[in-house]
């Protein structure tokens, strides 16, 4: 039988080793605590480093969709405002058009007044055709044109393009109307209309029959202000997904980068005790004497 001796460095050594391993424990949980964090650095678990990771980058490009969707909120209700006006005025229009025709043979007097009341709606008209939203024209597509229409209807604006937005990963809406759609361009506008009604009036030339030019015009603008609504139904509703999503990604990342205050406090004084009775331990079974370093 053979008796295995235990020197007195030997166990000084393993001692250490205990004594260094408890500290090491105790001041990782004491940096949790100080941090409230579970994961300081990758080193302390990469796994959960990476997906954290991921999750941030995912938020990331939560908030910029966000911010999009404030964006195209934003150019989707000027526009809307924009064509909304526009069909009140259009209304107008029909109005003192019905009236003119309707009254028999007006005096010139009654007949200029209600030319001034087109040339008046007409501003108004083009003053509304001509929104802007952060300085952009939300008629125009791309252009960066001052204006999208001049007072004789010529379109400045950049023919089939779009402003667009992505909203979400995978979803881009278009966030400005077509303004040579919506209000026609050159001879053909809603302005060159306006404005011949009037000429009409003051020469005395029957206006009855162009009200179906009115009403031609009245369904153009009603038909982007459908397309305006339909677009910012979806923008609202990725909005209120994105609302849910950031919550989910925010819960997401705590769960994996946050420490539990309950649980840490009660941690940090199991690891204080632990430390402490390795101390003590270490203490007791380590008493050097002279023997000891005459060994």
């Amino acid at each position: 039988m053979s008796i295995t001796r235990v020197t007195h460095g030997s166990t000084v050594a393993a001692a250490q080793r205990n004594l260094q391993a408890a500290m090491q424990r105790l001041a990782s949980t004491q940096d949790k605590a100080s941090t409230l964090k579970e994961i300081s650095r990758p080193s302390d678990d990469p796994g959960a480093a990476a997906e954290a990771m991921a999750v941030r980058g995912a938020q990331r490009a939560a908030e910029q969709h966000s911010r999009n969707v404030d964006n195209a909120s934003g150019w989707l209700t000027t526009a809307d405002t924009a064509l909304s006006t526009a069909t009140n005025l259009l209304h107008q229009v029909r109005d003192v058009v019905m009236s003119g025709a309707n009254q028999g043979v007006l005096p010139p007097a009654a007949r200029e007044a209600l030319a001034v009341q087109l040339d008046n709606l007409h501003g108004e008209l083009l003053n509304a055709a001509n929104s802007q939203y952060m300085g952009r024209s939300v008629f125009a597509g791309t252009s960066d044109a001052a204006s999208a229409f001049e007072a004789d209807g010529s379109f400045n604006g950049m023919p089939n393009s779009s402003v667009t937005r992505r909203i979400g990963e995978n979803t881009t809406v278009r966030v400005d109307a077509d303004g040579a759609a919506a209000f026609g361009q050159g001879a053909s506008s809603v302005f060159a209309l306006v404005k011949g009604l009037a000429e009409d009036l003051r020469a005395g030339d029957p206006v009855s029959a162009r009200l179906a030019e009115v009403d031609e015009k009245l369904n153009s603008v009603l038909a982007a202000q459908a397309t305006i609504g339909a677009t910012h139904a979806s923008v609202l509703t990725a909005e209120n997904a994105l609302a849910g999503q950031k919550v989910a990604l925010e819960a997401r990342r705590s769960g994996l980068e946050d420490a539990d205050l309950a649980a840490v406090a009660l941690e940090l004084q199991t690891q204080e005790l632990a430390y402490r009775a390795a101390l003590s331990a270490s203490a007791k079974v380590i008493q050097p004497s002279l023997m000891d370093y005459l060994r």
